[in-house]
């Protein structure tokens, strides 16, 4: 079994898939071809956003948004201390000071309580500027975007919404991607819609911002790429996998998102027959006026089993020929790279527990209930003798 069955999607798509490559090929406008433009046109019109620019990953994404912003030293970002580390990690790259902030533990979202006071501490001490909030859409469920916008609205600091994992979520119809001042995704191959090999985008309706964004794209450049007024990257999607993306995106919309729903929905409704959660296995959780796009099937483990009896979980399902990962295994503010830093001073005991508990199941698309049934049967069979 795959964790996320690639080769599965590749064969439903392989004819348009390969007609696509074949004509970009023939074509040989490899950077800057006119997949690059259309693609961007049916994000944003997908997302509902004025602005799409791509660029060549989803790290990338959330750095030339931040650069955009002219976040830097003396300024602080916060983010969630449970998440991949990219969305601390583009903040220290700008000169910044990332600052870790727990998470729900059922969304598994930034806690918007926590962060109004980790916002309400920045100011009160005086030693930063609070500038921005980096909100990640973990797992394929968008944020408490309506509190968050609030809190940052109140302390006058600009919201970037990190949907790499969350594009096609929806809160109150509203699409992820929107959510932000300047929102992003990733294209990650096993991200809910990937490419084949890396690719980001980023989306905002201020038309001076997205001016900027294609600037530091780049390499700064002005009027051309040889006119360089400031100091940029070479952030670009190429050709092929905008034309790759450009299927992959319309097999999302009209299949993909409602199909992983489904399964996911199996999933939940196999383990409540099995009574999980009566022996003591968390399931997600989608509020009411949610939609997730379910990058991850995220499950809390027994508290009572710890990380030696998740890896002999793990073990024992990769015996059975049943993938499982971990995201995610240690806290942001434990990283090493923030090791005697103030992005190592965190508050996050939920983050903690989670990164001792949590296990992520196969789950794409294309997975059918005799699939599910077989995880869920292995994942209790274990519990149930353990």
């Amino acid at each position: 079994m795959e964790y996320r069955d690639l080769k599965k999607q590749y064969q439903v798509l392989k004819p348009r898939i390969d007609s696509a490559i074949e004509e970009v090929c023939t074509n040989a406008a490899f950077i800057g071809g006119q997949p690059v433009k259309e693609l961007e046109k049916e994000l944003a019109e997908y997302v509902g956003v004025k602005h799409c620019i791509t660029c060549a990953n989803g790290t990338d994404a959330l750095q030339l948004a931040l650069m955009t912003w002219g976040v830097g030293p003396g300024d602080v970002v916060f983010v969630p201390d449970f998440t991949y580390f990219s969305s601390g990690e583009v903040v220290s790259a700008v000169g910044a000071t990332p600052i870790f902030v727990d998470v729900d533990r059922r969304t598994y979202n930034i806690d918007s309580e926590k962060l109004e006071k980790a916002i309400t501490d920045i100011e009160e001490n005086g030693k930063y500027r609070a500038k921005a909030v980096v909100a990640v859409d973990l797992f394929g469920l968008p944020a408490d975007f309506e509190r968050i916008k609030k809190i940052c609205n109140k302390h006058n600091i600009l919201l970037l919404e990190d949907g790499a994992q969350g594009f096609g979520g929806e809160l109150n119809g509203k699409k992820a991607c929107t959510f932000g001042d300047i929102s992003t995704t990733s294209f990650f191959p096993a991200k809910p819609v990937g490419c084949y090999g890396d690719g980001g985008a980023i989306f905002t309706n201020n038309d001076e911002w997205d001016a900027l964004l294609r600037s530091y794209a780049v390499h700064g450049k002005g009027s051309s790429k040889y006119d360089n007024i400031r100091i940029g990257m070479n952030s670009r999607l190429d050709t092929l996998q905008a034309a790759i993306l450009q299927i992959k995106l319309d097999a999302f919309a009209k299949i993909e998102l409602a199909d992983v729903n489904k399964v996911a929905a199996l999933y939940t409704e196999k383990f409540n027959e099995a009574k999980a959660e009566e022996k003591g296995v968390v399931l997600p959780l989608v509020p009411n006026d949610y939609l997730s796009s379910w990058a991850q099937y995220t499950i809390q483990l027994p508290e009572s089993f710890g990380k030696e009896g998740r890896a002999k979980l793990q073990a024992s399902l990769k015996e059975q020929g049943i993938p499982a990962m971990i995201y995610y295994l240690k806290p942001m503010h434990q990283q090493l790279a923030f090791e005697g830093t103030d992005s190592s001073v965190a508050d996050c005991l939920v983050t903690e527990e989670l990164c001792d508990r949590v296990l992520s199941l196969p789950l794409d698309p294309y997975k059918t209930e005799e699939d599910i049934s077989k995880v869920v049967a292995a994942v209790m069979s274990f519990i149930n003798n353990n």
